[in-house]
């Protein structure tokens, strides 16, 4: 705990652009938990690197997301947002954790198959290990909860073990952290394929609402949005999985409750509900971009942001690791 306050930490990759399902599945839930939580949020640029980045490129975007933070409502007074590889604990607690995690577990993890599906001429070692560094990342700060879609329980679950192990050996060194999964917009689906989550990095421009998208875009794509031949606003997971996306998107939208929606769209047609949609997405989003286009060009600002932040996690950060550091052994460093 920081000032009687628990500790939750999540981050994101500086890759591709935020889509709506990143902002209503996490981001519009951190602004909430910054309430009740010392909260941590990276960018977590060195998990970034386990696939090929252009340089340039991947410090825009690095910086972007950010900002994009900061827009989206996190006050960088409340929340500690940081670039990860600012912060050099991570990297050496992953070496330090890599000793306490088995070749079976890593085996087992569903991710980096299909990453190396994906990325088949690149299967690295940083591939392999991502889940001892997102262990590390989370441990570092001794975070009480984590914020996590029900996709990335695996890699907490392992999180846990590495902790618990390293705990049995050496005392209480680690919190063991405990998943919190909000109740409101957990997993937004592809506007195409609603079977599948909505992506950063999927191939059809019009299967993904992305934050910084202009309104007659949001609005065309969510015209050409997957729905069936049921011609009704139902929740219906098995025979309406498009209508139910769109419903989950509205309802985190505008707060209104499955019902409600059933009740207001009942009797009209898919049209008039998707524009609905549209428009209560573009309302949503329209404060974020304004907000992001005044931050962006404020770098003064931007920059004593990152340097204050760095420097406050790396203030946690070296804690933890110089207690772990003791424990297996290593000597301690002189310091003036």
């Amino acid at each position: 705990m920081i000032d009687g306050k628990k500790v939750l930490f999540s981050g994101m990759q500086a890759t591709g652009t935020l889509t709506l399902g990143n902002y209503l599945g996490a981001l519009k839930n951190w602004v909430a938990l910054s309430n009740e939580y010392e909260c941590f949020y990276s960018v977590v640029d060195l998990h970034s690197i386990t696939v090929r980045q252009d340089a340039g490129e991947l410090r825009r975007r690095a910086r972007n997301l950010l900002t994009l933070y900061i827009a989206a409502g996190l006050d960088p007074e409340k929340n500690c947002l940081y670039y990860q590889s600012h912060v050099p604990a991570h990297a050496e607690l992953a070496w330090i954790l890599n000793c306490f995690t088995y070749m079976g577990e890593l085996n087992r993890m569903t991710q980096f198959k299909d990453k190396a599906s994906k990325h088949a001429n690149n299967i690295n070692a940083g591939l392999y290990t991502y889940p001892v560094l997102m262990a590390a990342d989370i441990l570092l700060y001794q975070a009480d909860a984590v914020p996590v879609g029900k996709d990335q329980l695996q890699h907490l679950e392992i999180t846990r073990d590495i902790a618990q192990r390293f705990n049995s050996v050496y005392g209480d060194v680690f919190t063991v952290p405990e998943p919190f999964i909000g109740k409101t917009g957990a997993k937004i689906m592809s506007l195409q394929e609603p079977e599948k989550k909505m992506s950063k990095s999927d191939d059809n421009p019009n299967a993904s609402i992305f934050l910084m998208d202009d309104p007659d875009t949001i609005i065309r794509k969510f015209k050409k949005a997957v729905t069936d031949m049921e011609a009704s606003v139902r929740y219906d997971a098995v025979k309406q999985p498009g209508i139910c996306n769109l419903m989950d998107i509205y309802g985190s939208c505008t707060g209104k409750s499955t019902a409600e929606i059933e009740r207001e769209f009942d009797g009209k047609g898919y049209g008039e509900f998707k524009l609905a949609v549209g428009e209560a997405v573009v309302s949503v989003l329209k404060p974020v971009q304004e907000r992001f286009d005044e931050l962006i060009r404020d770098k003064s600002y931007i920059d004593t942001m990152i340097r204050k932040n760095a420097e406050k996690a790396g203030y946690y950060a070296n804690k933890t690791l110089r207690k772990a550091q003791k424990k297996v052994g290593f000597p301690e460093r002189v310091r003036e």
